[in-house]
C-alpha cells in the first residue's frame, strides 16, 4: 500500500506542483473564505483541466461544505476540496472472476499496447493464466510490440499477419484462451482505421466475436486516455462509448503531465471510473487507482 501511495503521489507531481502555486498564491490573498476567494478557486481548477462543468459542480459542492461546517480559514479548503474530489471519485475496485475477456480500446498514441503489458504483468504476477490477443492488425509493428510484451511479462500472445482481420485474430485468440484455461484474455485494438466509422465498425465486430466465441466469458472493456490530452479525451471518450460499452478508463501518462485533474472531469462528466493509472515506464508502474490517495495526491 505505501508503495502504490508514492507511485500515485510521485505521478501527480507536476498537477500537484501547479495547483499548490496558484493555491498558496490565493490563499495568501483572502483572509476569509468568501465568493470572490471560491470563483478564484474555480477559475484554478478549470485550469488544471477539470473542465468547466466538473469545476463548477466541485465549487458548488464546496459552497455547501464550507456554509454546513462554518469554514472561514482558506487553508482549510484544501482538506475540504480533497474530501469532496475523492467522494466524486469513489468507485468499486474491479472484481473480476474467471475467465475474464477484456477489450482494451482507445486511439493510437494512448500507450493502449503498454498498459495491456502491464496488465498482463501485474495478473501473471498474481498467479493469474493470461492470453493476449493482438487486434490490432492494422498499425505496422503493432502485433511486434505486444509479442514483446508479452515475452517481458511471460505470457503468451496470438498474433497473426499485418492486415488480417482483426476478429480473426481475437476468435483464435479465444480458442488458445479456452483450451489454457486461461484467466484473462487481453485484447488489443486498432486505434485508428481509414475514417471514424471504419474503425467503429471493426470494434463492434470484436465484440460480436468474443460474445459468440466465449460467451460464457465475463467482459470488460476499458478505454485508454492519455492525461496529456486534456478536454480531448471526453471527446474520444463519447465516440468509442457509441460502439462499445466502457466499463472503465486506464488512465496513461499521467507523470508527464500537470492535467491530473482529467480523472474527476472524465467521472463527473461521463459517469466512467478510472480503473487504473499510469505514472511511469516500469512494469509495475500501472497501479490500481485509488480515489482517497487521487485525491490528495492532487491537491
Amino acid at each position: 500500500m505505501i508503495k502504490q501511495e508514492n507511485a500515485t503521489s510521485h505521478g501527480l507531481n507536476k498537477t500537484r506542483k501547479s495547483f499548490a502555486e496558484k493555491f498558496a498564491a490565493l490563499t495568501s490573498a483572502f483572509k476569509r473564505v468568501d465568493e470572490n476567494f471560491l470563483e478564484e478557486l474555480e477559475e484554478i481548477l478549470i485550469l488544471s483541466d477539470m473542465g468547466v462543468e466538473t469545476s463548477a459542480y466541485l465549487i458548488g459542492a464546496l459552497r455547501s461544505k464550507v456554509k454546513q461546517e462554518g469554514i472561514e480559514k482558506p487553508e482549510a479548503i484544501r482538506s475540504a476540496l480533497t474530501d469532496i474530489i475523492a467522494e466524486l471519485l469513489a468507485g468499486d475496485a474491479p472484481n473480476y472472476e474467471s475467465p475474464t475477456v477484456m477489450l482494451i480500446v482507445g486511439v493510437n498514441g494512448v500507450g493502449k499496447t503498454t498498459a495491456i503489458g502491464k496488465l498482463a504483468h501485474r495478473f501473471k504476477t498474481q498467479g493469474k493464466q493470461v492470453v493476449l490477443a493482438a487486434g490490432d492488425t492494422f498499425r505496422a509493428a503493432a502485433g511486434e510490440q505486444l509479442a514483446k510484451w508479452g515475452k517481458n511479462a511471460n505470457v503468451p500472445v496470438v498474433k497473426h499477419h499485418e492486415g488480417t482481420d482483426p476478429g480473426a485474430v481475437v476468435f483464435d485468440a479465444v480458442q488458445s484462451a479456452k483450451a489454457k484455461n486461461a484467466d484473462f484474455l487481453i485484447c488489443d485494438t486498432a486505434g485508428r482505421l481509414h475514417n471514424k466509422q471504419n474503425l467503429m465498425e471493426e470494434l463492434e465486430k470484436i465484440d460480436r466475436v468474443i460474445g459468440k466465441s466465449w460467451p460464457e466469458a465475463h467482459r470488460t472493456n476499458y478505454l485508454v486516455v492519455d492525461a496529456a490530452t486534456g478536454q480531448n479525451a471526453l471527446v474520444q471518450a463519447k465516440a468509442f462509448m457509441e460502439s462499445v460499452k466502457i466499463d472503465g478508463i486506464i488512465l496513461t501518462k499521467l507523470d508527464g503531465t500537470a492535467k491530473g485533474g482529467m480523472a474527476c472531469a472524465i467521472k463527473k462528466t461521463l459517469g466512467i471510473p478510472v480503473v487504473y493509472i499510469g505514472v511511469g515506464e516500469k512494469m509495475e508502474d500501472l497501479i490500481p487507482f485509488d480515489a482517497d490517495e487521487f485525491a490528495s495526491g492532487l491537491l
